[in-house]
């Protein structure tokens, strides 16, 4: 069996009746001093009906490693799970826990030999006692960026010039998870593919810690991102 055979294509009587569909999220993830932290609205819209409020678009790969999705659901959950499978494969035979960048490529190259069949945006981020937190993008087509920060979804365009201001090197713990829930707060304020509560998963070497911002608490106003609430 090869390894990364192509995903089982959509058969052409089928797809040609399938019409184009808007999908739209904002995910990020940032590196801070010391790990990363992944965060990522829950809306999933399907043209303009959103499909569900409150769906959980950051994966485990492995103890250590998550990935973020964006694009289509069914394809980048296929992708996930193909990747988790090939980590647990590796991970049994080597005797331990896979690096960020290895995780990356195994995502890469299914995104790659799919490109003409998949719609998925990835960034897959966390530790390892190699290289410390890492953050790996993988935008549509399957490049494999390494970068401080990464940022995907319809979303992700409202938020550049948020992000290019704020983001700074050696930030802690606690800046980093400001910086996340502002960025995706100022996108889902403007994205309307964007939207419902915040899921967040911060790694370091002492492993992943998951937190939530209700809907009911997302800042929706410039100066709550900016810090200085308005009445």
């Amino acid at each position: 069996m090869t390894l990364y055979a192509p995903l089982c294509p959509v058969s052409p009587d089928v797809s040609k009746d399938l019409a184009p569909v808007s999908m739209g999220t904002t995910i990020l993830a940032v590196s801070y001093k010391g790990g990363v932290i992944l965060g990522a609205d829950s809306r999933t819209s399907t043209g303009s009906y959103i499909a569900n409020r409150v769906a959980d678009k950051i994966t485990p790969l492995s103890d250590k490693v998550y990935i973020l999705r964006s694009g289509s659901a069914a394809d980048t959950q296929a992708i996930s799970s193909y990747v988790q499978l090939y980590i647990a494969q590796h991970q049994s035979e080597e005797g331990e826990e896979i690096t960020v960048k290895v995780a990356a490529r195994l995502a890469t190259n299914l995104a790659y030999q799919n490109k003409d069949n998949l719609q998925a945006g990835l960034i897959i981020a966390g530790w390892d006692k190699v290289n410390g937190g890492s953050v790996w993008g993988v935008p549509l087509g399957g490049t494999m960026i390494s970068a401080p920060y990464a940022m995907g979804g319809s979303g992700s365009a409202y938020i550049y010039g948020f992000c290019d201001k704020y983001w700074r090197e050696g930030m802690s713990e606690d800046e980093a998870k400001t910086f996340v829930v502002r960025a995706l707060s100022h996108a889902m304020a403007r994205d309307a593919s964007s939207g419902g509560c915040i899921r967040t998963v911060t790694i370091d070497a002492n492993g992943p810690r998951r937190d939530f911002v209700p809907g009911s608490q997302v800042p929706i106003t410039y100066g709550e991102l900016a810090g200085n609430r308005t009445q």
